[in-house]
C-alpha cells in the first residue's frame, strides 16, 4: 500500500496540473471501487476549479471552488497518472482505468487501480476533519504538531510492541510497514519492545528519525516495490536506500560499516506483517 511518501510524491506531481485548473470533464468507468462513488459524482465535479491539492496521512484532498473536497485513497495498487500531451496521442482507457479527469488546459489524470481497494468520496471543507476516514487520524509526522513529547504521550501506557503501535494511524498518521521498519532501525529501537518502555529521549530520537526517513523517501520519489508509480509514471527509488526492509539475511549496513562482521538483518512477523531489524543495532 502506498504510504505517506508515495502519496506526497503523487500530490506534488499532480499539483502543477490540477491546482488552479477547472475540471472540464470527469468520467466514471465503473460504479464503485472499495466503496460506491457518491451520487452525482461527475456532475458535482465537472466545471469546478481545484483551488488546492493537499494531503492528510495517506489521503489526497482536492479542494474545489464551491467548498467541496474530493477525497482520494490509492488503496493497495492505485495510481494517479498524468498525461499532458496532445489529445490525439492519448491511448484509449485501459481495463483498470476507472476514473478519468480532464482539465481546461487539456491535461488528463487517470485513476488506475487493478485491485480496486482505492476509494473516492466527496465531502466539504467544514466537515473535513469530521469525515469518518479522517477524524481518527493522529498527527502528521511531517507537521509542526509532531515531536518527541507528542510521540511519547501517544506511546504511554501501551503494552503492545512499538512496531505495531506505530502502524496504528490514530497514533501517527501516514506511516506503514516500510517506514516504521526503517525508522526504528535508524533510531536504534527494538521493534519487539513494548511501546510504553520507550523513554522520552528515545521518543525524541524516534520522532526525528521518522521525519528524516520520510523526507528522504519523498526526495527519492517514494518506494516502488510492486504497483506504485509517481504521477509521471516513473518508479520511485527509495527502495534502493532501504537499510533493513526486505533485506532478511543480508549484512546490516551499519554493522558492516563499523567492521562488525557476521551481523545480518532478521525478519519476524508481528500482527501479520513482516518486521525487519538488526539485533545488534536495535537492542
Amino acid at each position: 500500500m502506498p504510504e505517506l511518501p508515495e502519496v506526497e510524491t503523487v500530490r506534488r506531481g499532480l499539483a502543477p496540473h490540477l491546482e488552479g485548473r477547472v475540471l472540464a470533464r470527469v468520467e466514471l468507468r465503473r460504479p464503485n471501487l472499495r466503496i460506491p462513488f457518491p451520487a452525482g459524482f461527475c456532475d458535482r465535479l465537472t466545471g469546478r476549479r481545484v483551488t488546492a491539492l493537499r494531503r492528510r496521512a495517506k489521503y489526497l484532498l482536492a479542494h474545489l471552488d464551491d467548498g467541496a473536497v474530493l477525497l482520494v485513497h490509492l488503496g493497495m495498487s492505485g495510481r494517479m497518472l498524468i498525461d499532458a500531451g496532445p489529445a490525439d496521442a492519448v491511448a484509449p482507457p485501459g481495463k483498470h482505468d476507472h476514473v478519468l479527469f480532464e482539465t481546461d488546459a487539456g491535461a488528463r489524470v487517470v485513476f488506475n487501480d487493478a485491485r480496486r481497494f482505492g476509494l473516492m468520496d466527496l465531502t466539504d471543507e467544514a466537515g473535513l476533519d469530521a469525515h469518518p476516514m479522517l477524524r481518527v487520524l493522529g498527527p502528521e509526522p511531517l507537521g509542526n504538531g509532531f515531536s518527541g513529547p507528542v510521540l511519547a504521550e501517544r506511546l504511554a501506557g501501551r503494552g503492545s510492541p512499538i512496531k505495531t503501535v506505530l502502524l496504528d494511524q490514530a497514533v501517527v498518521a501516514g506511516l506503514g510497514n516500510i517506514y516504521v521498519c526503517e525508522s526504528l532501525f535508524g533510531a536504534g529501537i527494538d521493534p519487539l519492545r513494548p511501546a510504553s518502555s520507550v523513554t522520552a529521549a528515545e521518543s525524541d530520537r524516534l520522532a526525528a528519525t521518522i521525519r528524516a526517513v520520510l523526507e528522504r523517501a519523498i526526495a527519492a520519489g517514494g518506494s516502488s516495490l510492486k504497483d506504485y508509480r509517481q504521477a509521471s509514471g516513473e518508479l520511485g527509488y527509495f527502495q534502493h536506500q532501504f537499510a533493513v526492509y526486505g533485506r532478511e539475511g543480508e549484512a546490516c549496513p551499519a554493522c558492516a560499516a563499523a567492521g562488525r562482521a557476521g551481523v545480518t538483518v532478521r525478519r519476524v512477523v508481528q500482527a501479520g506483517r513482516s518486521t525487519f531489524f538488526c539485533p545488534r543495532c536495535q537492542p
